[in-house]
């Protein structure tokens, strides 16, 4: 299996993680499809994170939850202390900047560092599972590797 951009990222960083991957049939319900592959692994459906790409007054953000929520995008905004209407980014734009394609789109690794937000409750879990840039590869690591490796800010983003 080639290495993602993301794979190459936690590789570059020492980040422990290991990668899953599953067939994919999907139609766009990315992360039912995650949540229902993973469970064969032992993971839960809380412990499996989508990534969403908001535009917060033509500030591009990722925001880090659980496939099951949904996400609040103004507390996503404050957390990272954007300005601005916020709401779900443009799909070609999504795609453009961060080098994936929907239902691929990871938090790591991205063409262009984007202010990352990720939720307060990755800090329940041992490990959580995000994708692995590419849509049926998700990676399994420690909530706080991704934190880093993301840069990112922690917040209650739930809705």
């Amino acid at each position: 299996m080639a290495a993602t951009a993301a794979i190459k990222a936690l590789d570059l960083g020492g980040i422990n993680h290991r990668v899953h991957k599953y067939a994919t049939a999907s139609d766009g319900a990315w992360g039912p499809e995650a949540v229902e592959h993973m469970a064969g692994v032992g993971a839960v459906p809380e412990q499996i994170f989508k990534t969403l790409v908001l535009d917060v007054g033509g500030t591009l953000a990722v925001a880090v939850i659980p496939v099951p929520e949904r996400l609040s995008l103004k507390s996503a905004a404050a957390a990272l202390n954007l300005t601005g209407k916020a709401m779900m980014a443009d799909p070609k734009d999504v795609m453009r900047v961060t080098g994936y394609v929907l239902g691929g789109v990871s938090p790591v690794g991205q063409k262009k560092t984007l202010p990352t937000v990720i939720d307060d409750s990755a800090h329940l879990w041992d490990t959580v599972f995000c994708s692995a840039g590419k849509r049926g590869l998700e990676i399994e690591l420690a909530p706080d590797d991704l934190i880093r490796v993301c840069a990112a800010v922690v917040g209650d983003i739930l809705a």
